[in-house]
């Protein structure tokens, strides 16, 4: 199947679209009722119906305001040229409110945190179902053998693995409603939880309750991943999917709402209502089902990881990292550095928590306050949209309300488990604010020239032989958004620096845009075959390989007789011997003779720390590493001089 055809399959409305986005974006949703309603009735040592009803009600309530409305309804439609995502959603408002990359940073860190406990909880909640066949089997083991498989086929992508993702879930939302309804009918009057006055009730006349939404929240925690994967399956697939999905995981939750009714709370509190609801003869394919769901889960998390880490690549706001295309699938990337911290923190989890109960703490904390940077910045997007303000205000009233809630509710989960993804999306939050405004500290220092005023010298410098030639093509990766400009940097390093004769000079500028997939490139000639810019423009979510497509430039260029690739060399130009190729690349360091700010010195100083993390610019612009020189030049700029040195008169001793 060709990359054209599989994006079709999934974006286009068809049966197999449906399908395959039950598989892609539901994975997170639809394993919910693993644990979600065995946190609700956790620790109770009596049933009232009203508890049930009322906290079945916050669910259904929960699942129509903030994933229907919020998401399926409203913040689908902020896409960027059909990709969704909390930096899909800040790239497309970034050049009218630039403040709001701390929103953005926030969100993805936290969206990150998700991605370490989501595996993790999942997975241990469906094997804990093999715990009611025998007590003697190795939970945790068997979880930490399934999650070490998953991160090791990620390498080799999940092309094959996928095709059945989506008939898999299209099964477990049907056994989740078979199920559901085969428990409701014992207890009808669950039903009742569709009005929301129950839910008022519940929150009203409990005192504990209001502290039971940070469970309630576990049902909606994958809402902001199906905004991630919108540039995978397309707004009316999910939209259509939604419907089936929403109706699956009500009438589950309302039945073992009412397995919960007809049970005493000693059997409740010793047996998850997931299970429960299950005919005893029907409870090994039932943990097989729900394993083989967790993992579709863990997978689009961890899938979603890597499309979040190169995004954030692009935006700058993540090191440099090797990025992998392991299958032709539209957006399935593999960064592998993330990959095996992913791995090696799912295992910390599941050894520390143990069990999935003591994870729930840790759940939806951090996915909580990615809703919320959503939030605000879907705010932000409606108003540059000229939507009526009124309205803007209510939705963000309305949603910050129902967020802010949930995260007062789920930071009395801090101490009990909160604080593993708080501390991680922290840490996430710290390299992305140290990267992001290290590099924008160090482009302050860019100076730029107008090359008009260094064309005749270039011209003058390929042709004087009293200069050792340096290079055939010398190429230079530039910084220079306009063509009149060119870095000081680049002139210091071509005619100061150490004088360098090409017969050709070259400016290769990499502008990253705030679309996904454009993929062109425009030609400067400054001096026709002398001195010549490229521009490639490119999307934030394609792999700027430069080495690769200024090869093919420069065919297109040979074809079109813009340029001569033949070496220059007498002895090989008779030969038709093609021409040398140098590449500089100019890396600026910190210069610590400069007067930084203190803020300006702890960013730096953390920037250089976190260059330690990922790949070399050489690596990541795709350059071929054998025909690369890197110049290490300081970041100056004119600077007074407080103090100035007084010459001594007299005699040196």
């Amino acid at each position: 199947m060709d990359q054209q055809h599989s994006t079709r399959d999934v974006s286009q409305v068809t049966l197999t679209g449906v399908i395959i986005t039950l598989g892609i974006v539901y994975g997170d949703l639809g394993t919910s009722p693993l644990y979600t309603m065995q946190a609700i009735v956790g620790g109770l040592t009596s049933l009232d119906p009203l508890w049930i009803i009322g906290s079945l009600s916050c669910i259904i309530w929960t699942l129509t305001l903030q994933t229907t409305v919020k998401y399926i309804i409203i913040t689908l439609k902020a896409d960027n040229k059909g990709e969704g995502g909390i930096f899909a959603l800040f790239a497309l408002i970034r050049k009218k409110a630039p403040w709001t990359y701390i929103l953005a940073i926030v969100g993805g860190s936290a969206l990150l945190a998700d991605g370490i406990i989501t595996p993790s909880i999942t997975v241990t909640s469906a094997v804990e179902g093999l715990s009611l066949i025998s007590k003697d089997i190795p939970v945790v083991p068997i979880v930490l053998v399934i999650i070490t498989a998953l991160f090791v086929i990620q390498q080799f992508g999940t092309r094959f693995l996928g095709k059945s993702f989506g008939p898999i879930m299209f099964f477990w939302f049907l056994m989740l409603g078979i199920f559901g309804v085969a428990n409701l009918i014992h207890y009808p009057a669950v039903f009742k939880a569709f009005n929301p006055i129950y839910a008022i009730r519940f929150l009203a006349e409990y005192p504990g309750a209001f502290v039971l939404l940070g469970a309630v929240f576990l049902a909606t925690t994958g809402a902001e991943a199906l905004y991630s994967d919108l540039g995978h399956c397309g707004i009316k697939n999910i939209r259509i999917s939604w419907i089936y999905v929403k109706t699956m995981l009500i009438l589950n939750y309302l039945g073992q709402g009412a397995w919960v009714l007809t049970h005493d709370a000693k059997t409740v509190q010793h047996l998850n209502p997931f299970f429960g609801t299950m005919p005893g003869w029907f409870l090994v394919p039932g943990v097989l089902i729900s394993t083989a769901a967790a993992v579709i889960a863990s997978q689009a998390l961890i899938s979603g990881s890597f499309t979040l880490i190169s995004e954030a690549i692009s935006l700058n706001f993540w090191p440099k990292q090797k990025l992998g295309y392991p299958t032709e699938v539209k957006g399935q990337v593999y960064v592998g550095s993330i990959n095996w911290f992913l791995w090696i923190a799912c295992l910390f989890v599941v050894v520390h928590f143990g069990e999935s109960k003591n994870m729930e703490a840790a759940y939806g904390l951090s996915i909580n306050l990615t809703m919320i940077m959503t939030t605000f910045l879907l705010m932000w997007y409606l108003y540059y949209k000229k939507f009526p303000l009124p309205l803007i205000i209510f939705i963000g009233i309305v949603f910050s309300t129902i967020e802010f809630s949930f995260l007062i509710a789920n930071l009395h989960k801090f101490a009990l488990g909160g604080y593993f993804t708080l501390t991680a999306a922290a840490l996430f939050s710290i390299i992305m604010y140290a990267w992001y405004n290290g590099r924008k500290i160090k482009n302050r220092f860019l100076r730029f020239l107008d090359i008009d005023e260094f064309l005749p010298v270039l011209n003058e410098l390929s042709k004087d032989v009293t200069v050792p030639k340096f290079a055939t093509h010398l190429i230079y990766i530039s910084k220079a958004n306009y063509n009149t400009e060119v870095e000081s940097k680049i002139i210091y390093s071509i005619i100061n620096k150490q004088p360098k004769r090409a017969d050709v000079y070259w400016f290769l500028h990499v502008d990253i845009l705030d679309e996904p997939d454009v993929f062109k490139y425009d030609i400067t000639h400054f001096i026709p075959g002398k001195v010549i810019k490229v521009d490639f423009r490119l999307g934030f979510k394609i792999e700027p390989r430069i080495n690769l497509y200024f090869k093919q430039v420069l065919d297109e260029m040979v074809k079109e007789n813009e340029v001569d690739l033949t070496s220059r060399y007498e002895s090989l130009h008779k030969y038709k011997v093609q021409g040398d190729l140098q590449f500089v690349l100019i890396d600026r360091v910190i210069n610590y003779d400069y007067d930084y700010t203190a803020h300006e010195k702890f960013v730096l100083n953390l920037y250089e720390l976190i260059r330690n993390l990922g790949i070399s610019e050489v690596e990541s612009l795709g350059l071929d590493t054998s025909n690369v020189i890197v110049e290490k030049v300081p970041l100056t700029i004119t600077q007074k001089y407080y103090k100035r040195l007084k010459r001594s008169t007299g005699p040196v001793h």
